[in-house]
């Protein structure tokens, strides 16, 4: 069997994920952090964009996205569906980021919504230092990190809040959120799926 990746199962379920993501309303997703976003416009890093359903919300607020998303059936999918003028779409990922890096761009507002729980270790250690380089001072960084049973095919961690502020310290982001949710899927609210939302503001 072939080594599990940051993207595995992604790929083989994106027509089931576009189903189930996109029926979820984006303002209902985000309702936890939203009065924490930046005031529009902001130019705005969503890594792991998968369907598009946040890219396109996000716009819709008066933001400018750079969406990025490493699988391609997810990519190409969500680009039809969402082709809003405010979306530019990029092929990369965590932890190097290296298409999104040469860009030399900097954000005031990231999402990394069911992303950082995907990578090891080694890759969150490598991963944080390059976000917050990508991050304006006084940007803002918004993560989710989940917990509960790994669905079949997919390669996840238990990593804890208290783990990723102490992370992102080492880069001057400083925590000014940090809750635990319920998941608001039915199913994985059954299967005892709980979310941990952070958001950090880059200070130095």
């Amino acid at each position: 069997m072939a080594e599990l990746t940051s993207t595995s199962g992604y790929d083989e379920e994106a027509d089931d994920l576009f189903v189930r993501y996109e029926a979820l309303s984006a303002p209902e997703t985000h309702a936890h952090w939203h009065r924490l976003f930046p005031e529009p416009p902001m130019h705005t890093l969503d890594i792991g964009s998968g369907t598009g359903r946040d890219a396109a919300w996000l716009v819709s607020l008066g933001h400018s996205v750079l969406a990025v998303e490493p699988v391609e059936t997810l990519r190409t999918g969500a680009t039809r569906l969402h082709p809003e003028a405010g979306i530019t779409w990029l092929e990369d990922s965590l932890p190097n980021l290296a298409a999104t890096r040469a860009r030399g761009e900097t954000f005031g507002m990231v999402m990394m919504n069911a992303v950082w729980m995907h990578l090891t270790a080694e890759e969150r250690a490598a991963g944080m230092g390059r976000v917050a380089a990508l991050m304006a001072l006084g940007g803002r960084l918004f993560m989710s990190l989940r917990h509960g049973p790994i669905p079949q095919g997919r390669r996840m961690f238990d990593v804890t809040g208290y783990e990723t502020i102490a992370l992102a310290a080492r880069h001057g982001l400083v925590p000014i959120s940090h809750i635990r949710k319920n998941s608001i899927m039915a199913e994985n609210a059954a299967g005892g799926v709980e979310w941990t939302a952070l958001v950090f503001e880059k200070t130095t």
